[in-house]
């Protein structure tokens, strides 16, 4: 897994908003990218409605939110339309985005709960790993954001 320090690889990918999207289109910008094992699953259901419910306060700290797991474009569509997010989920069954970023669980092929927060220069400054205290990911990502304000 990727660590504090390290340059962002390229995150390049069809979405459920019917674009692509790339970290390079979003460079001068914090972006919280966060990986889910599934779609539909109950823990990444209750994680993703916490950003959801978090995004304006995290766009308010100057922030974009994407989200990645190894399902198909269509799966990615469906869980963004249920949870009516307005963020982006990019579809990444190849496990590129997810393996650049070092996140493949190896036995069972799924991403690991891991979000990474990215600097407006494309350098990973946060990164959170917790595959069961779903709720500390929005939590962390919330107070390293207005740590990050502060010290402006």
């Amino acid at each position: 897994m990727l660590k504090v320090g390290e340059k962002a690889p390229s995150l390049d990918g069809q979405s459920s908003s019917g674009t692509r999207v790339s970290l390079e289109a979003l460079r001068g910008k914090w972006v919280v990218v966060y990986f889910y094992p599934k779609a539909g699953t109950t823990g990444c259901t209750i994680e993703t409605k916490r950003f959801r419910d978090g995004y304006d306060d995290l766009k308010a700290l100057g922030a974009e939110v994407v989200g990645v797991s190894v399902d198909g474009l269509k799966a990615q569509c469906e869980f963004s339309d249920e949870h009516k997010l307005a963020f982006p989920l990019v579809a990444d069954p190849t496990k590129t985005i997810s393996k650049a970023y070092g996140v493949v669980w190896p036995l069972i092929g799924l991403a690991r709960r891991a979000t990474f927060i990215v600097d407006p220069t494309g350098i990973i400054r946060a990164v959170i790993h917790a595959e069961l205290r779903i709720n500390q990911h929005l939590d962390q990502v919330m107070d390293f954001l207005k740590a990050q304000q502060k010290a402006q």
